[in-house]
């Protein structure tokens, strides 16, 4: 495993992710989820989006992109599963264009195969994890040497959420969610590996913009202090009192049934349980794998005969 660095020695190093070279032009790189601890709305801006403020940390679930340098100056993107777009429209594909017309190397091309594990529609940012995990790698392949600075520029004209995943493994983001400050948790001692989360992926997905068409924003925002404080100890169960989303409340309206799965997975952990960005994925935080993994088919035992099942996984948070 080789890990990305830049090459002016006094910038920002760029971000960490699992990378394997495969050849003299080729990588293959590992693109994580990320969890929201926190996420609270400030304001609406002139520009229709959000200010917001969100703790977000990634999480050892992953998407995988192979690149391969071509020659002929195309960007070629297929998917798995085929259903995924590959088209211009996929964020992928995006960062591919942005990065060339940023470096002005219209020769350049590459081919990108995304295998998608992170769902869709859920509150993970996996759409926006593949672009940054694109632009780094094709940094590299592409022998750009752009810095750190420079990518996260790229990313703000990408999604909102993409200069995160260029800020691995946790940070406090602010303004659309793509101004960003790392943030650090205390180091474990022996096998103490930190929180894990237990995951809930219900049979439902929730459309982002819809959400935010129900949202209303508060006179009094929640501060993050708690979280951030709790986040830094390695604590679970601070963490998962102190944890808030504020679209909760209308992604609840779209989809009922994801309020009816937070509560449940919150009755089995002392910690609480909360929705992830604007859903529909749930999570609980837990002290370790072994209370996870307890947690995890306590959730699957008790599902109500009347409810659709939902897949359920443990991770622990992602650490370069």
């Amino acid at each position: 495993m080789t890990r990305s660095s830049a090459s002016h020695p006094h910038a920002d190093p760029l971000p960490v992710h699992p990378t394997f070279f495969a050849g003299r032009d080729s990588v293959v790189i590992a693109a994580p989820a990320k969890l929201n601890l926190f996420l609270e709305i400030l304001r609406k801006r002139p520009d229709g989006y959000h200010d917001l403020e969100s703790l977000m940390v990634a999480v050892g679930l992953f998407d995988t992109l192979e690149m391969r340098a071509a020659p002929n100056g195309a960007i070629a993107l297929t998917c798995e599963p085929a259903t995924l777009s590959s088209g211009t429209d996929n964020l992928v594909h995006k960062a591919a264009t942005a990065l060339r017309t940023r470096a002005n190397r219209p020769d350049l091309g590459a081919s990108i195969h995304l295998t998608k594990r992170i769902p869709t529609q859920a509150g993970l940012g996996g759409g926006s994890s593949d672009a940054a995990a694109a632009l780094v790698g094709l940094n590299q392949i592409w022998k750009l040497a752009l810095t750190r600075e420079e990518l996260v520029a790229i990313a703000a004209f990408i999604g909102s959420d993409v200069a995160f995943f260029l800020s691995l493994p946790a940070a406090w983001c602010t303004g659309r969610g793509d101004v960003t400050t790392p943030e650090s948790a205390a180091l474990g001692s022996g096998t103490d590996s930190g929180p894990c989360f237990v995951l809930v992926f219900p049979p439902v997905g929730i459309s982002t913009v819809e959400v935010y068409k129900r949202l209303a924003v508060p006179n009094e925002p929640v501060s993050g202090d708690r979280v951030r404080a709790a986040y830094r100890a390695r604590d679970a169960v601070a963490l998962g009192r102190a944890m808030f989303n504020r679209l909760e409340e209308p992604a609840f309206v779209i989809e009922p049934i994801v309020d009816r799965i937070r509560k449940r997975l919150s009755q089995l952990n002392a910690a609480g349980a909360m929705m992830s960005g604007s859903g529909s994925t749930v999570f609980a935080p837990c002290r370790d794998a072994r209370e996870a993994q307890s947690v995890a088919a306590a959730f699957t035992d008790s599902r109500p005969a009347d409810e659709p099942e939902s897949r359920v996984l443990v991770v622990h948070g992602f650490t370069p």
